[in-house]
């Protein structure tokens, strides 16, 4: 009754029970009251309150882990950018013609804690709106091997259409030869709208940057990126080759897709060559290029180097 604000209301009557979380401390309080006097309000009306204001706690207190591991999560993302938990490998693309290194696809790797896969840091750090930040990061890092390789070797990375869409990339390839680099867009990347992000790519491709869809084969969305962005190079999915020699199914689709990349001007990169007989098969059907473990896997950048001057086979 002391209170200006109980007469200014006015409040006639109240209840009020303190908000308790887990650990024992007061988050706050749950009240109700009304306009006018109500003498029948007794300890019933109270319990009530009490079960209405640890309802509210378990809420509260699920909102508040969730902030936690928010927190944590851009924590742990802020440091990787920041320090040195990132690193950048390079698989080699080789000429199957000319047997001859002509490209490397640059892939991060993470060796900050908790020691996971590249997908997962990605994904949590989308999670917490900083992908594109680390994706940044990733193409900063892979984009300093350029002046160490030679001059016909060019550098393929991934990227999503968000960095893209939004000029982050832009504003990190600004002054690179773009001639000689290769943007991979996954049979994973959601793309709403096609319009805004060829809108992005335009001024870049025009400028020399070439375009890859990754995964072609793999699902629905790569097929759907190859006819709504028209990529320079279409990567087949290790799905599709893998036991390519014994596998006449597998053998037809591949061989539709490089049909289909040579009357639209478009180039085949294989990717996850494991074996001689399926590298033999794919050269068979006119396959421009692959890549995969029997013809190199990722390495650091000094190995890279080493394999770009030397024949794999």
């Amino acid at each position: 009754m002391e209170l200006p604000v109980t007469r200014a209301l006015p409040v006639g009557a109240h209840l009020s029970v303190p908000i308790k979380l887990k650990d024992g401390s007061v988050y706050g309080t749950f009240c109700c009251f009304s306009f006018t006097p109500d003498l029948s309000l007794n300890q019933r009306d109270l319990g009530m309150m009490r079960v209405f204001a640890d309802l509210a706690a378990d809420v509260i207190e699920r909102n508040l882990e969730k902030d936690k591991q928010r927190d944590e999560k851009a924590k742990r993302i802020q440091s990787v950018i920041s320090g040195d938990g990132l690193s950048i490998v390079y698989q080699p693309i080789i000429n199957v013609a000319q047997d001859k290194v002509v490209g490397f696809e640059s892939l991060t790797r993470f060796s900050a804690t908790p020691l996971r896969g590249p997908d997962v840091w990605f994904n949590e750090a989308a999670s917490v709106g900083m992908g594109a930040q680390l994706e940044m990061r990733a193409v900063e890092l892979a984009m300093a091997a350029l002046d160490s390789l030679p001059q016909d070797v060019y550098l393929s990375f991934n990227v999503s259409p968000e960095a893209l869409i939004n000029g982050d990339l832009r504003r990190v390839l600004e002054g690179m030869p773009l001639e000689r680099l290769v943007l991979e867009i996954t049979e994973h990347a959601t793309i709403d709208e096609y319009s805004e992000l060829t809108n992005a790519l335009a001024p870049l491709r025009t400028q020399g940057l070439r375009l890859a869809v990754d995964d072609a084969g793999a699902g629905f969305a790569s097929f759907r990126h190859i006819l709504r962005l028209q990529p320079d190079i279409i990567k087949l999915d290790m799905s599709l080759t893998r036991d390519i020699d014994t596998d006449a199914a597998r053998r037809a689709l591949a061989s539709a897709l490089i049909r289909f990349a040579h009357e639209t001007g478009s180039k085949i990169v294989a990717e996850g060559v494991e074996t001689a007989a399926e590298l033999s098969v794919l050269r068979s059907l006119g396959v421009n290029k692959a890549q995969g473990y029997f013809l190199g896997r990722p390495v650091p950048l000094a190995n890279a180097l080493q394999s770009s001057r030397a024949t794999p086979h």
